[in-house]
């Protein structure tokens, strides 16, 4: 079992709504800044860094648990049911979360899908994992970076120029300290559920709103299509110009969609 302490923050109106924000694989809390005063102007709002990321970097007493570490978390922090968003990596933990623990969910915000949800390995996921796995075994961080900056925040059909120079500093920054990390930590042993969350789509018992890029890859529409398939009350938005990282994409677009939603189940 782990220790489930993980680092976040909370800010803005106590009196509001929470909203839970889960980080993708390829960055960690700070992945929200571009969101986070709109949010907190308005909700009551908690980000973390799951374990192995940002500063959440102290090894377990035993395996990982990203879905315990998270409801550990909800239950010291007393919010009650929350309306959890999943960025990709996120949004498997998120799933999890509502699956294994419906009291502390009042929504789900997939956005995008990923993570455990993810289960086809497309030809763009092999060339990604690929690529990724020689630049590491070669010992050129710098370049595996630069590739999951391309992949996921730019995306298929698009350049740099298309692109925040910010965000793909931010994604850079996360995604090496990501990296940093797991050289800290070693390998670690990562509990993962049975059946899987996508199995278990049937079962979800609160309303789940799925966002996609139109430049993301194909397994997440993938993951998308299964998703919105599955559950049982689910609503799908698709943002043609925005790839894996809608949120870093269109950040007011973002927060937007995230306060109507949140507003229409209050």
């Amino acid at each position: 079992m782990s220790d489930r302490s993980v680092a976040y923050e909370r800010a803005g109106r106590p009196e509001a709504s929470t909203v839970v924000l889960l980080h993708a694989g390829v960055a960690d809390r700070r992945m929200w800044d571009p969101v986070w005063d709109t949010l907190t102007d308005a909700l009551d709002v908690v980000r973390l860094d799951l374990r192995g990321f940002g500063a959440s970097d102290t090894a377990p007493d035993g395996s990982v648990c990203h879905r315990d570490d998270v409801a550990a978390l909800l239950d010291e922090l007393a919010t009650g049911p929350c309306h959890l968003v999943g960025a990709s990596f996120g949004a498997g933990v998120a799933a999890e979360v509502a699956l294994e623990r419906r009291d502390l969910v009042r929504s789900l915000v997939l956005a995008p899908p990923g993570g455990s949800l993810l289960v086809t390995m497309t030809e763009d996921l092999r060339a990604f994992v690929e690529a990724e796995r020689a630049l590491v075994a070669a010992g050129d961080l710098d370049g595996a970076v630069a590739l999951n900056v391309r992949t996921w925040l730019v995306g298929p059909g698009r350049t740099d120029a298309d692109v925040d120079p910010a965000s793909r500093r931010a994604v850079a920054t996360m995604q090496r300290r990501a990296f940093d990390v797991e050289a800290l930590l070693g390998d670690l042993d990562v509990d993962e559920p049975e059946p899987p969350a996508v199995e278990r789509l049937s079962r979800l018992e609160v309303p789940v709103l799925v966002l996609v890029g139109g430049h993301d890859l194909a397994t997440v529409h993938d993951a998308a299509d299964r998703v919105v398939a599955g559950a049982p009350d689910v609503g799908r938005v698709d943002w043609p110009d925005a790839a894996h990282l809608p949120s870093m994409d269109h950040p007011e677009r973002f927060a937007w969609l995230l306060r109507e939603w949140v507003a229409r189940l209050t």
